[in-house]
């Protein structure tokens, strides 16, 4: 009896930890946001594969709103580690603004044939030209493929980098949730690009 008490006491406080961590997290953003904004307010969903999803919506002078999706994980490193979060919190906004009228977060999709059309003709499009444009100078590939572990995934890499790892992938419902977040996807695939040209030590 003991030990089933203990472990229900363990999961309880575990509960709790997590609960507070949430809690703070969501509280930090808010307080970073209203260093750059007037008018924020933010709410938490949670997410079946990536967890707690901390979402803020910014209202303009003109009454404008712009919302912007964040996840648990790189809040917690920003807020760890990063030089400045609130800036760079911030940053998402300053570009969504740039979008007149507001931009308040995309409709996810209602059924399979939704979202097989927002992937084919918003996400892949949206990852090549940016991919492309990014490294118009070299050959790049960008494209889907498939791996065995994440199924679907956006894969991007240097066909002339010929010795280690020349390729970054990432599973296209990660890059999907970006996108529902008003993030860019691509984001991801370009920094992965640098990344691996940094380890080959090509500029």
């Amino acid at each position: 009896m003991t030990n089933e008490k203990t472990n229900e006491e363990v999961d309880q406080n575990q509960d709790v930890d997590w609960a507070e961590l949430v809690k703070a997290v969501h509280h930090n953003g808010l307080v970073s946001l209203k260093m750059y904004f007037d008018d924020v307010n933010g709410q938490v969903s949670n997410h079946e594969v990536y967890g707690p999803l901390f979402i803020y919506h910014v209202t303009d002078e003109s009454g404008n709103g712009y919302a912007c999706g964040y996840f648990l994980r790189e809040l917690v490193d920003q807020f760890q580690n990063g030089s400045n979060p609130a800036e760079w919190m911030a940053s998402f906004f300053f570009e969504l603004m740039k979008t007149e009228g507001g931009k308040l977060l995309p409709a996810a999709p209602s059924n399979e044939e939704e979202a097989k059309a927002f992937i084919d003709k918003m996400l892949v499009p949206l990852c090549i030209k940016s991919v492309k444009e990014e490294f118009s100078q070299e050959q790049v590939h960008a494209g889907l493929d498939w791996n065995e572990q994440h199924g679907p995934v956006f894969e991007a890499g240097f066909p002339a980098i010929k010795d280690g790892n020349n390729v970054c992938a990432y599973p296209l419902h990660l890059l999907f949730t970006h996108l529902l977040l008003n993030r860019d996807p691509a984001e991801l695939l370009i920094n992965g690009l640098y990344k691996i040209k940094e380890e080959h030590g090509v500029e």
